[in-house]
């Protein structure tokens, strides 16, 4: 099985699977000397954690990472750096039914089709438990960011009709993660988490969007044809399980526009060269252009419910199924951090590799 591995310079290499011993990244390319809070993996990791809230899966999962190379004192040593996650409430009983039919919308029928055998147990390597690895890696990627003075907010801007609508610019950590549905206005987050339980209660599930502002971000970062650095970003996000579309920018919404509606004019001031806008979302041909980065990530409704669908067994019979087990009823809000942390993976690579071009 290919597709493991991501990343150019700052590589990482995820494994694991969702009801295994535990999964896991290793972290390659990582440069040496750079202080690393190993506290930092945890508080991120508990963002994405299941069972943190009646908004989430019940699934009960410490995700209490051990670090077992690639740190010395603190200090990264240039050397892969191996983080272990191991699995504690896997109740691999509740699929023991899965492996003879194929669930709607999800790996199920594809994976067989690939690779000719699947792990029912929670989706096996398709779960989106493989995730909590990627958290762990964008963790490191994102302290050397911050050394760098890049910052990195998500939160979430529409959950099913839902929908926020605010100043990118004036939203704080704090006030994302003041609510565990991660909207950082509490009266729209509590129709959010209103309208979460209800559907939880219903058996149904939502999907959402999330709005990622990238700051500090200096101009220069991005390759102009393959590898830009929109691009990265949208192969990166979309990547995540259940994110079915991808913005940077104006996005779709500039289509309506004309060209003297949607053009950057570009300034001098006391940062540098700026725009007066930031339709482009802080790209441009490719390349960060010093603006803020702003991009959305559109996610479906969760497949598993436990409504009775339509579908068809390994025979090809017609059969309904109803989900069961533990499962979120909208992935947005556990998704920010995970997110955060795709985006600081293809910021830092981009980082490295500008950085290299220049000795």
């Amino acid at each position: 099985m290919r597709g493991n591995t991501f990343g150019k310079i700052f590589r990482i290499h995820t494994y694991g699977e969702s009801h295994g011993q535990g999964i896991g990244v290793v972290v390659d390319g990582c440069p040496a000397g750079y202080p690393l809070d190993t506290g930092i993996i945890q508080v991120e990791l508990d963002r994405r954690r299941p069972g943190q809230s009646a908004l989430t899966t019940d699934r009960q999962e410490a995700d209490q990472v051990q670090i077992l190379s690639g740190i010395y004192e603190g200090i990264t040593t240039g050397t892969p750096i191996h983080l272990y996650i191991p699995n504690k409430d896997a109740r691999s009983g509740d699929y023991n039914t899965l492996n003879a039919l194929f669930r709607p919308s999800h790996a199920d029928y594809t994976w067989q089709q690939k690779f000719g055998i699947r792990d029912p147990r929670g989706g096996g390597r398709s779960s989106a438990r493989e995730t909590a690895a990627r958290v762990a890696a964008g963790a490191v990627a994102r302290s050397i960011l911050t050394h760098e003075g890049v910052d990195i907010l998500s939160w979430v801007t529409q959950v099913g009709p839902i929908t926020l609508h605010h100043q990118p610019d004036l939203v704080t950590r704090s006030q994302i993660d003041a609510h565990l549905v991660r909207c950082p206005d509490p009266i729209i987050a509590h129709k959010m988490s209103t309208y979460i339980s209800e559907l939880k209660d219903a058996g149904d599930s939502t999907g959402g969007v999330i709005m990622t502002r990238v700051t500090g971000c200096p101009s220069g970062w991005g390759e102009p044809v393959f590898d830009k650095l929109h691009a990265d970003l949208g192969k990166a996000i979309l990547s995540i399980n259940a994110c079915k579309g991808f913005e940077v920018g104006s996005g779709f919404a500039g289509t309506t526009l004309r060209g003297s509606e949607h053009n950057d004019p570009f300034v001098q001031n006391e940062s540098g060269v700026r725009t007066k806008t930031n339709n482009s979302g802080g790209i441009q041909g490719g390349i960060s252009n010093g603006m803020p980065i702003e991009f959305k990530a559109a996610f479906k409704p969760v497949a598993t419910i436990r409504k009775a669908q339509d579908t068809i067994d390994n025979e090809g019979h017609n059969v309904q199924f109803s989900g069961t087990g533990r499962h979120d009823p909208c992935v947005v809000p556990r998704a920010v951090p995970i997110v955060e942390s795709m985006t600081a993976l293809v910021l830092v690579d981009h980082f490295l590799r500008q950085k290299s071009s220049h000795r």
